[in-house]
């Protein structure tokens, strides 16, 4: 299957053939999870006849899916045996620590990929064709399954969050405000690597639960509390040395964001510090590939997000009142964090 980074120089038609064709991959990556297929075949379960068996379906269907899944670079194939790749391996067998396969119930469910079934009129008129503003509707009910099913591609930048803060060698954080928190692990994380640390976790109240089961299971449930509520209009209260906006920015228009930093800048300890989330793409917005592409996704899910380079990161943070913003790469992420302090 031809890539993003296929030659430009000469004229391609299976580019053109895979593209249009692109929604088989994502039903057929879907379909694996699904049945657990890349778990059977971690187990031991290797040609057709055995893993129709073991994921209850039938040999032509699994026959075809695994050959398909070879085809895309997903399993492997010797003569009749397939085997999983170091990829599958790694997050698509659930018996690995870091399988990811939960995150196809929020990015493939059906409201989100309503988002793009008239993404003609979506780029006509430039905003979601979702009703009631698509994903930042209040109390959206995808919310809650987005906690739940997000969070292992979530834990590896949790962890560098919290050593990041650690090792700026400011005061350490007495008081953290996570809006937006979902499923609360960069909350739960700053609660564990700072054991005075008391964590408010701002949301809507069902995606809350979520996040308070987390701390619980983490042991931080005493020092975790709740505010449930819009971000933009629930009353922080003030004081915090620290404040998580994670994967939150990019679901609205510049205007807004600043409207928001203002906000949680007055919320702010007279040296706190905001700690930003988010896919930033270089300046020329085409690279890197997924930073540069996550535009499109707030294209057909938001009524005006986006995805923000770096100048504009730092010229919304200047706007909204802070004199001092730096960018921090994630390592083996596609993700970077903007630091803003209020003084």
């Amino acid at each position: 299957m031809a890539s993003f980074a296929s030659d430009l120089k000469a004229p391609n038609p299976q580019l053109v053939w895979d593209t249009l064709n692109g929604y088989q991959r994502t039903a057929a990556l879907r379909t694996a999870i699904e049945l657990e297929l890349f778990t059977a075949i971690g187990g031991g379960a290797t040609v057709v006849p055995e893993l129709a068996k073991r994921c209850g379906a039938s040999e032509r269907g699994i026959r075809i899916l695994c050959d398909y899944l070879t085809v895309i670079g997903l399993l492997t194939k010797v003569g009749g045996v397939y085997g999983l790749t170091p990829t599958s391996a790694v997050f698509l067998d659930q018996h690995s620590p870091a399988a990811m396969g939960s995150i196809s119930r929020f990015l493939n469910s059906p409201k989100l990929m309503a988002g793009f079934a008239n993404l003609t009129e979506t780029v006509r008129k430039g905003t979601t064709q979702l009703s009631d503003g698509g994903c930042i509707a209040p109390e959206y009910d995808m919310w809650p399954t987005f906690a739940e099913s997000m969070t292992p591609i979530m834990r590896a930048a949790t962890v560098f969050i919290a050593n990041e803060v650690a090792s700026e060698g400011a005061e350490p954080p007495r008081r953290v405000l996570d809006i937006a928190a979902g499923h609360g692990l960069f909350g739960i994380e700053v609660a564990k690597v700072f054991p005075q640390a008391e964590i408010v976790a701002q949301d809507w109240p069902k995606v809350l639960d979520v996040a308070k089961k987390n701390a619980t299971a983490a042991g931080v449930s005493d020092r975790y509390h709740l505010l449930p509520g819009d971000a933009f209009t629930v009353d922080f209260g003030g004081g915090y040395d620290l404040v998580l906006l994670m994967n939150f920015l990019h679901h609205f228009d510049a205007s807004t964001c600043v409207k928001l930093l203002e906000k949680i800048r007055a919320a702010l300890s007279p040296k706190g510090r905001v700690i930003t989330l988010e896919f930033v793409p270089d300046e020329d917005r085409v690279s890197p590939p997924i930073p540069a592409s996550f535009s499109m996704m707030m294209l057909g899910l938001t009524p005006a997000g986006d995805a923000y380079t770096a100048s504009e990161h730092l010229e919304m943070a200047r706007e909204a009142g802070f004199p001092e913003a730096r960018l921090v790469a994630i390592p083996h992420s596609p993700q970077q964090l903007i630091i803003s302090t209020k003084t």
